[in-house]
């Protein structure tokens, strides 16, 4: 009627989660993941106990979670093998009846100033959609690749029973294979950066103890020992039962995991998997884009590659720290003006380095380079070039050369992997 006002809409209340919620909170993960709402409670009690509360974010409508945003402490490994302390970001979604609200920005902006309170120098995350988290500072930091291997192509030899180096595969039990693997495990997580921690939950999920979806199928362990009998390589895998009308087997296993200490390891444990009876293909699970797998292959063309894309996002919140955590490549200097128009990594930074580490410190001389926070993020861990950044529009170039010179500073021998979701 003329003269009255509409009614109010109530504001949606972003927040903590308190124990009550949790499991509502986790019903309204699944709606944004399109998977059924329903819970398993023992899989939500589970989660619950290796939660912090104060680090769960919910979106409240009249009471209803409709946007989730979780973070968690992490260690990421950087170039030079240190271990960075992060805040790892998990669980976000959006109710598809709350979309366009400004929902994940306000969740974002309280995880992301929290995160720098609490002295995580960085937040890290698996982005489901790319253009998505580009506008909070986050940058694509590493790649995976996965292939598929024809084993009838790939040239390995038949008859092959062991590894040549005096080394051997074995079949690990299911009660011992979480023993094995992070024994292998931590001894590798500083040798490549872009690895991330994996705590006694990962492995309870790796290995059954703890169940996150039904059905659960039971993989395959296997580890690769030296010739002295000591663990230097790790696989996880699953096989299929299919077979053809002709009664041929067309069966594939998957890898869930695999990792090795030395290229000897690694490659005993493709020459395993490629020699079982029945598989005619072997998906390899997320590699690094360098991975040396198809070369250890007589016929590399007989691994396709199925899947490559960005992986592990980085978003850099106290640039000295970060930047003097890892090594260089060479002695060197240059001045950086990063952007961040959050304001929490802002600023113009000398990094220096030698023999002796990095330094870095905030400085008034005049920039040499300028880019954005999220770019700094993709050239880090060495995945990304400045000057194919510089060519694409993303760097600017105050002084002739700096893009050069950067790229001395922060080349790696390899690409950065992140094997692990989170």
């Amino acid at each position: 009627m003329a003269g009255m006002s509409t009614p109010a809409t109530p504001a949606i209340e972003v927040r903590t989660v308190t124990d009550d919620e949790f499991t509502d909170w986790i019903r309204a993960v699944n709606v944004g993941f399109l998977r059924p709402p329903a819970v398993d409670e023992e899989y939500v009690s589970g989660l619950r106990a290796n939660s912090d509360l104060s680090r769960i974010q919910g979106a409240f409508d009249a009471g209803r979670c409709v946007a989730t945003f979780r973070s968690f402490a992490q260690e990421l490994t950087t170039v030079g093998g240190a271990a960075l302390p992060v805040s790892a970001v998990s669980g976000v979604t959006v109710t598809p009846t709350h979309r366009r609200r400004g929902l994940l920005t306000r969740m974002m902006a309280t995880e992301l100033a929290a995160a720098k309170e609490r002295g995580e120098i960085a937040s890290t995350l698996i982005a489901a959609e790319y253009p998505i988290y580009g506008r909070y500072g986050y940058g694509p930091a590493s790649h995976i690749t996965e292939w598929e291997i024809d084993t009838a192509r790939a040239g390995l030899d038949p008859r092959w029973a062991a590894p040549a180096d005096g080394g051997s595969v074995e079949l690990v039990p299911l009660a011992d294979a979480a023993k094995l693997g992070a024994e292998v495990f931590e001894r590798f997580r500083p040798t490549r950066p872009g690895v991330i921690d994996r705590d006694r939950r990962w492995w309870d999920l790796t290995t059954g103890v703890v169940r996150r979806y039904d059905p659960w199928t039971e993989p395959f362990f296997a580890v690769y020992r030296t010739a002295d009998g000591d663990p230097a390589g790790f696989v996880g895998y699953r096989a299929d039962d299919k077979w053809s009308d002709a009664k041929l087997p067309e069966n594939t296993a998957t890898v869930a995991d695999l990792i090795a200490l030395t290229p000897g390891a690694e490659r005993a444990l493709w020459h395993y998997l490629c020699s079982i009876d029945w598989i005619r293909k072997v998906r390899t699970g997320r590699r690094a884009p360098d991975d040396l797998l198809p070369q250890y292959l007589p016929n590399p063309r007989a691994a396709a590659i199925v899947t490559h894309s960005d992986y592990l996002w980085l978003r850099l919140l106290d640039v000295v720290r970060v930047l003097e955590a890892r090594t260089y490549a060479s002695e060197g200097a240059v001045v950086l003006e990063v952007v961040d128009p959050a304001g929490l990594a802002a600023g113009r930074f000398l990094l220096e380095t030698d023999e002796a580490g990095a330094r870095c410190t905030p400085t008034t001389r005049s920039a040499e380079l300028t880019l954005d926070v999220r770019e700094l993020a993709s050239i880090y861990l060495g995945d990304e070039s400045v000057r194919r950044l510089l060519a694409l529009g993303r760097v600017t170039e105050e002084r002739a050369g700096a893009a050069a010179r950067a790229d001395g500073l922060f080349r790696t021998a390899g690409r950065p992997w992140c094997p692990d979701m989170f």
